[in-house]
Order: structure tokens, then C-alpha cells, then sequence
């Protein structure tokens, strides 16, 4: 009820701006299908644009039905297509109206018609500094930094560019919707970067621990000095800022490795990867921390019916997995649970020893595939693929969930490798790897 709710908002939202200039008093006359449809591509771009700060303004009301990571990747989708909807209103104009869009010149066009072009560029720009982030070596932190200012330039540009062109946005219930989303708009922005910030100030964290793992990760424990978290499910993850204020934009998803059962203390496992993670990975106790969570959906608590697990995991992505089992361990759950773990070696798997020893306390068969196994061994090696997987899942588990994350090329091929056995899409449930 709550996804068929939102999604229903999500679409009125859209319709809006059209409702109230179809319902309005005064609508200007119609020009030619062209014309109105390139208007209607303008408008829809700007009401998807509003749209984006609340998808990622990470408000749980918004994002616990579908999980923030869901949300985030809805939001880089509908990136795409809102950067579409404003190129096609420009395009329309360039190639069939171009006496309307006047001079191109910043320095002799109009100014609300060069507000659109600002807006226009930085939409575009967000959109390949976003996809090409790494490829172009950007640095996380500015990049978050460069993301919200073209966010906020292009939305304030774009709001005025509709309000100075004035052919629609004349008319008064028009007018008051723009600036009325305009307000909207910032209260998103006074709530994600002062209001957030100054309730984090409020409840600080303090590193108790950094304990070095196998294949180079460390788990940072952290002790609440203020409130502990509250709604907690195993496998959610939290946004993690160690050693700056919580208005400092050096602030990264990592997920909790620890359960609720076992709190109020948290950890977090952490691969250096690059985009500061290194940094992280040599904090010091003692280190003031700030923590926003928890989100997402990954949790065997959404699965209370269900007769037992399939846990399918790489690399660092076994965090999610082994809150889960934390969990599971507390709780004494009988429940059976397959693990399919995955690893560059035997030797870089993370919390290997743990899993023996949770293995005596619950229904756990651990399955490692190391892509290069030792000389000795004598299990499973390579990539996972469907011939494994029909190995080592009996056709009992097909109606089990089977919980998934790992690098996206990884859980691609065991997605399509599932679906190909008979294991209905419903029953898979995949944790985003790569948020950013």
C-alpha cells in the first residue's frame, strides 16, 4: 500500500503543472502540436526535477518501502530521462521555433532565456560527472561538492526561466504552483544540509575500535554518545562521517555489519576502494563520528514466512549478509541457510573464520568460490555460474529468498543464472553494491 502510494504521489506530482494549466481560468491559445508538446516536455522535465531532491533527500517515509538504494538508483534513471525531456524542449524550439529561443549569446539574449540554457548545461553536466565519475578520476568528495551546486544552480535556474518567460507562468495559479514548489525545494535543502546536520551534531558517535579483517578490510565499531539507532533491521546500511563536522560533505553509505540484537554498539566493514575509503580504514580510536540511518531493505526481518535462505555474496558485499546471520545466531533461528561466497582467493575472504564459527550455532553451509584457489583445495573455484549454483540448491530453495550483493557484473550473471533455474524474480533481493 505504501509503494502503490508513492507511486501514485510520483505521477500526480508530474501531472500537476498540466491539471492546473488545463483547469486554470485563462490558458493562452493553442499554437500548433509542436509547440505545446515541446512546453509539455519543458514542464514535465521541471516537475522531475523538484522530484530529485526528495529521492535523495533520504527521508524514511519516502524511502522505506522500496529501500535507499532502490531510490537511488530511480533517481539516476529518472536523471536521464528528465536531461531527455529538456533536450527535446530545446530541440523543438532550435529546429522548428528558432525565432522564439532569440539570440544565443549569453552576453545579448535575454536573461530568462539564457536561464534556461544554464539550467540545461547544468543538468547535462550532472549527468556525465555522475556516470563518468571514475573514469574521470573525480574526487568523491568534490564531486559531492560540484553535484549539489549544479543541482541548486539548475533548479534555480530553471524555475526562473519559467517564471521570466511568462507565456504560461502569467497566469496566477501557475505562477503560485512554481514558487510554491520553489519553497518546496527549499525546505529540502534547509532539511539535508542544516537542519539533518544539527540533529547528527546533537547525537555524535565515538570509534571504540578498528579491527584489521581478511582481504584488507577493517571494522570500524562505533559506541553512540547520544541516541542509539532506533528501528534498526539487520542488513541496512547508514551514511558514515568519521572525523569532521556532520556538515562536511565527506560522508559515504556503508552498511552495518553488526545486528540489532548485538547493539547499541554499530560496525561498519570497511574495503579500502578508493574515494576515501583508505582514509577510513586508519581511524584511530577514540575518533568522533556522525552516523544517518539506518536505510534500506536487505533484511531477513521482511521474510518472517520464509522457510530458509539463499545468501549469495562477493567480496565485501558478505556485510549485509553477515548482519543477517548475526542476527539469525541471537535469535537461535532454526531457519536453514545456503551461503555461495565468493573471492578473488580463499585468503582475502572476509570474516571466513567468523562463518566457521557461526556455522556451529546455526543451519549455515558456507560454499566458497575462490576465482583462484589454492593449490590443495578441493571445492568450488572460478565464477558463479548457473551449473554451480544447480550444485548446491536443491530444488526446495527455489521458493526460498535468495539475497544477493556483490559487484553489479557479479550479481548480473547469478540474477540471470537464477532466473534461468526457476527461481521467480520475487524471491530475489539484491543490495545495491555502488551507490555513488
Amino acid at each position: 500500500m505504501r509503494v502503490a502510494f508513492w507511486l501514485f504521489v510520483g505521477f500526480g506530482l508530474i501531472a500537476l503543472p498540466f491539471i492546473v494549466l488545463l483547469g486554470g481560468d485563462f490558458r493562452p491559445p493553442p499554437t500548433s502540436v509542436l509547440w505545446d508538446f515541446s512546453m509539455g516536455c519543458g514542464f514535465a522535465a521541471l516537475s522531475l526535477i523538484a522530484m530529485q531532491f526528495a529521492l535523495t533527500g533520504r527521508i524514511k517515509l519516502l524511502t522505506n518501502p522500496f529501500g535507499a538504494d532502490i531510490v537511488y538508483v530511480f533517481h539516476r534513471l529518472v536523471s536521464w530521462g528528465t536531461v531527455a525531456l529538456m533536450l527535446v524542449h530545446f530541440g523543438v524550439l532550435y529546429i522548428f521555433y528558432q525565432p522564439a529561443l532569440g539570440e544565443l549569446n549569453p552576453l545579448t539574449a535575454r536573461w530568462e532565456l539564457t536561464s534556461g540554457r544554464v539550467a540545461l548545461l547544468c543538468f547535462v553536466a550532472l549527468i556525465v560527472t555522475s556516470e563518468l565519475r571514475k573514469r574521470l578520476k573525480l574526487d568523491y568528495h568534490w564531486w559531492r561538492v560540484m553535484h549539489v551546486l549544479l543541482a541548486v544552480t539548475g533548479f534555480a535556474a530553471a524555475v526562473a526561466h519559467v517564471l521570466g518567460v511568462g507565456k504560461y507562468s502569467a497566469m496566477q495559479d501557475v505562477r503560485a504552483l512554481w514558487l510554491g514548489a520553489t519553497l518546496v525545494w527549499v525546505g529540502f535543502i534547509l532539511w539535508s544540509r542544516v537542519l539533518r546536520p544539527m540533529r547528527q551534531r546533537a547525537n555524535p558517535w565515538r570509534v571504540v575500535s578498528n579491527v584489521a579483517e581478511r582481504g584488507g578490510v577493517h571494522t570500524l565499531t562505533l559506541r553512540p554518545e547520544g541516541q542509539a539507532l532506533t528501528a534498526w533491521r539487520p542488513g541496512q546500511f547508514a551514511w558514515l562521517s568519521v572525523g569532521h563536522s556532520p556538515w562536511s560533505m565527506k560522508e559515504h553509505p556503508f552498511t552495518i555489519s553488526t545486528a540489532p540484537d548485538r547493539g547499541p554498539e554499530i560496525s561498519f566493514s570497511i574495503k579500502p576502494l578508493g574515494d576515501d575509503s583508505q582514509r577510513l580504514t586508519q581511524t584511530q580510536p577514540g575518533t568522533i563520528a556522525y552516523v544517518d540511518g539506518p536505510f534500506g531493505t536487505f533484511s531477513i526481518d521482511r521474510e518472517g514466512a520464509a522457510d530458509g535462505f539463499v545468501m549469495i555474496a562477493g567480496g565485501v558485499g558478505i556485510t549485509p549478509v553477515i548482519a543477517n546471520l548475526h542476527a539469525m545466531q541471537s535469535r537461535k533461528d532454526a531457519r536453514p541457510v545456503i551461503l555461495i561466497y565468493a573471492n578473488a582467493t580463499l585468503e582475502d575472504a572476509p570474516f571466513r573464520e567468523e562463518l566457521e564459527r557461526m556455522a556451529r550455532d546455526i543451519d549455515l553451509t558456507v560454499v566458497h568460490v575462490p576465482e583462484t584457489p589454492p593449490e590443495d583445495w578441493q571445492g568450488e573455484s572460478g565464477r558463479i555460474d548457473e551449473a554451480l549454483l544447480r550444485r548446491h540448491l536443491p530444488a526446495a530453495t527455489r521458493d526460498w529468498p535468495h539475497m544477493l550483493c556483490g559487484p553489479a557484473p557479479m550479481t548480473d550473471a547469478v540474477i540471470a543464472a537464477l532466473l534461468g533455474m526457476g527461481v521467480h524474480a520475487r524471491q530475489i533481493d539484491l543490495e545495491v553494491f555502488d551507490l555513488v
